[in-house]
């Protein structure tokens, strides 16, 4: 499966139409991008021009936006009801301004309205303007997000299938991540010839109608700059020399499946590792295990991480501990819950969460591992599969 079914979107309205009706809302108005995508399906680059989605509670769907997004919403989503559109922002008269005159026509202007981020656009890219709520002052605007993110937090059958069939081509990146690393190369040579030859194979595999939707290009791998004494460094970004005989490095790799993205992170080493990479790595694996076997159901996402911590003070690399031990995953690279001390979220099925404790050795490098797991009704499922022992992941010299 690479592409959501109409069935899905239906489904997901049909949620938010139950929302709407428990919390007496006449419509509901999506500023979020990533909560646009999740209820139409339609994905795009939000920049400073106002847009929004407004969902009426007859079922109608209406796109406030500018003009150079309307044909492409309508080539993405079936479910939109109407369009109205502005030439560009600022403007002669300002988008929000329109905006309100357009809830005016569908006769909300003195309606509960409920909204996802801000009753108006959020400050992106230098926007400015006012907020629907001075513009509208016998509407009634009320805050839903923590409705729509606990939809979200839970995953469906279909967003589950669209994860696991993006992890089988993270591992195919992968491997030829670690097919083509070698002495002499930088990062980005060997990250983008493998994240297009995988790319290459992927959509001839997929077939004329599969299109990636949060990414250029279909599947990526690479090490965001985690080569060597880099790697000690958790969001390097990038490092100014070659590949090194001796180096560890950190890679990642995922594959955009309708805008879902599993994540797969390795540790590989150039040439045999000396004995201090692999205490390092084995203890890596060890504080992933500990997340691993306090992850099921009924579980608070505090107490995994506490298991990570306690563990990493055993094996006395706590000093090296430099964040928690994961994430919730979805639309989004890093969404709620989080495997923190400070997050006492209740794990359920069908949530999504990464495993991904870390261990950052001064000069040295980064040892991590990152795999995505699936909270079932009668324990955990981990969707990412590439081998994490540490003679599988040597690169030869």
């Amino acid at each position: 499966m690479h592409e959501i079914p109409t069935r899905e979107f239906e489904r997901r309205l049909n949620e938010l139409h139950r929302v709407m009706e428990r919390r007496g809302l006449s419509a509901v108005y999506l500023v979020s991008a990533v909560n646009i995508a999740y209820f139409t399906g339609f994905y795009y680059l939000q920049t400073e021009r106002p847009l929004a989605i407004v969902i009426r509670s007859n079922g109608d769907v209406f796109f406030f936006g500018p003009l150079l997004e309307r044909d492409h919403v309508l080539y993405q989503s079936r479910l939109i009801t109407r369009t109205y559109v502005y030439r560009d922002y600022p403007g002669e008269t300002h988008p929000m301004k329109l905006f309100a005159e357009w809830l005016k026509e569908l006769h909300l202007d003195s309606a509960v309205i409920g909204y996802d981020v801000a009753p108006g656009y959020v400050g992106y890219w230098g926007y400015k303007g006012p907020s629907l709520t001075e513009l509208l002052p016998n509407a009634k605007f009320v805050s839903i997000a923590d409705e729509i993110y606990a939809m979200r937090v839970i995953k469906s059958d279909v967003e589950i299938e669209l994860l696991r069939e993006s992890a089988k081509w993270a591992n195919l990146a992968h491997s030829l991540l670690q097919d083509y690393t070698a002495p002499g190369l930088y990062d980005y040579e060997v990250s983008l010839r493998a994240s297009l030859d995988a790319s290459v194979i992927m959509k001839k595999a997929l077939g004329p109608n599969y299109r990636p939707l949060r990414s250029e290009y279909p599947a990526y791998a690479g090490f965001r700059g985690q080569v060597g004494e880099h790697g000690a460094f958790p969001h390097s970004i990038s490092v100014e020399r070659p590949i090194r005989v001796g180096d560890v490095l950190v890679t990642g790799a995922t594959a955009d499946i309708s805008g879902y993205m599993a994540e797969l992170e390795r540790n590989l080493f150039v040439g045999e590792p000396p004995s201090e990479v692999i205490k390092y790595h084995k203890i890596a694996l060890k504080l992933q295990e500990a997340a691993l076997n306090a992850l099921r159901p009924g579980v608070k996402a505090s107490d995994v991480d506490r298991a990570v911590i306690k563990a990493a003070k055993e094996l006395g690399v706590y000093d090296y501990l430099l964040h928690h031990s994961g994430h919730g995953l979805g639309l989004e690279a890093h969404e709620a819950p989080f495997l923190d001390v400070g997050d006492d979220t209740v794990l359920r099925p069908g949530m999504v969460v990464t495993v991904e404790p870390g261990i950052y050795v001064p000069k040295l490098g980064g040892f991590r591992h990152s795999d995505t797991v699936v909270i079932r009704d009668d324990g955990i499922e981990v969707i990412t599969y590439y081998p994490r022992d540490t003679e599988s992941l040597i690169v030869e010299v």
